[in-house]
């Protein structure tokens, strides 16, 4: 009996001990898993220590801008040497439904710069594989945890990922008040996959998208091949620091098509029937198509969850069945102002609009998806 007293009381003087320990680190919150960037710690004694865990390291990337300042500063692999210039552009000739036209020639390609005609000097067809940055939209406004927002977000960029091909390269951002790089270019779905995880809980109220997009487009500007901007985007922003015609120039001059993905629309289509007043998402829209159109790409408003896979395929389809046209403009000058560019297709026996038909002789009505336009270089020093 006297060893069980002693026992307890040996216990008593433990439980006391561990119990002033915890009031002198404090209460132990546990915390939520955000996109948000972690606030540092003031007291280095809780950093060293062994019970805290460690802040996982900030994924690194080529296209930080530290990394590309260092690039910059090590390698000429941007300066033109030559004395004429190649302007290379992807082509994509759509049906009324959106898919692409095979097999036309290349006689049948009018190029016109400035209303110039141009000589079409490349041509190819091929089935080749893209770098894409999935842009994401994560904030807490339109994303809140659990909200129709978050879960349209979070299904529409789980379902793009599922279209790649093993030879297809993508980096995961996602923007709120900050654009944050959750994976970069990488084929390697086990860190995709890990990217998509850390999308949880939004931390910021505020959509830099404008501010997102050109980071972005500037930094994949000296990507070749096959490249594009996926946007998932309720298409508001709130607070970034460039104007919507700031971002048209630039988006124009770093030449990467965009294919933003409109959320909530079923969700908008509701709350307008009730009296809501939309004008902001209206705008919106009109934005994103804008830079779809300029940029050479294709914007998609899918209503229901269902439509998705279709809008996807699309754009898979529009980078892969390309036609890579290029010419050496007759505009040699080296001005570093804006090229205008208009791409047709013609007979060229008469020079009129070419006429295409389907298997049973009927006429088509196709879309021809371009860029509208380049900066021309500066002179070299």
């Amino acid at each position: 009996m006297k060893i069980w007293i002693a026992a307890a009381a040996v216990l008593g003087l433990a439980w006391g001990a561990w119990t002033d320990c915890l009031a002198q680190e404090g209460p132990q919150q546990q915390g939520s898993e955000t996109v948000a960037r972690p606030r540092k710690k003031t007291d280095p004694a809780k950093t060293d220590s062994p019970s805290q865990p460690a802040d996982l390291p900030k994924i690194p990337s080529k296209l930080s801008q530290k990394a590309r300042s260092n690039d910059e500063a090590g390698s000429a692999d941007v300066s033109f040497k030559s004395d004429t210039s190649i302007v290379n552009i992807g082509v994509s000739v759509l049906d009324n439904n959106g898919n692409p036209i095979p097999n036309i020639p290349k006689g049948n390609f009018r190029i016109l710069e400035d209303n110039t005609p141009q000589t079409v000097t490349q041509y190819s067809i091929e089935q080749a594989p893209m770098t894409v940055a999935l842009i994401i939209e994560f904030s807490n406004r339109y994303q809140s945890y659990w909200s129709q927002g978050w879960y349209e977000t979070l299904a529409a960029s789980y379902g793009f990922t599922q279209t790649l091909r093993p030879d297809d390269y993508i980096a995961i951002i996602a923007y709120d008040l900050r654009t944050e790089i959750l994976a970069d270019f990488t084929n390697d779905k086990s860190k995709i996959q890990e990217a998509m995880q850390r999308l949880r809980i939004p931390g910021f109220s505020e959509s830099n998208m404008f501010d997102a997009i050109t980071d972005t487009a500037d930094r994949m500007s000296k990507i070749e091949g096959r490249k594009a901007i996926v946007l998932i985007t309720s298409g508001i922003d709130t607070f970034s620091k460039i104007t919507y015609d700031k971002t048209r120039k630039l988006l124009q001059e770093a030449d990467v098509p965009i294919y933003p993905v409109g959320i909530l629309q079923l969700t908008r289509q509701m709350a307008e029937a009730r009296g809501a007043n939309m004008i902001d998402f209206l705008q919106g829209d009109n934005e994103l198509r804008t830079f779809a159109k300029e940029t050479g790409g294709q914007a998609f408003f899918p209503r229901f969850m269902a439509e998705m896979p279709n809008a996807f395929y699309k754009i898979n389809q529009a980078l892969r069945t390309q036609y890579a046209l290029g010419y050496t403009p007759t505009n040699q000058a080296k001005d570093g102002k804006f090229r205008k560019i208009t791409v047709q297709l013609v007979n060229p026996a008469t020079n009129e609009p070419l006429r295409v038909t389907d298997q049973k002789g009927k006429p088509i009505k196709y879309q021809i998806v371009a860029k509208t336009g380049y900066k021309a270089p500066l002179p070299v020093q």
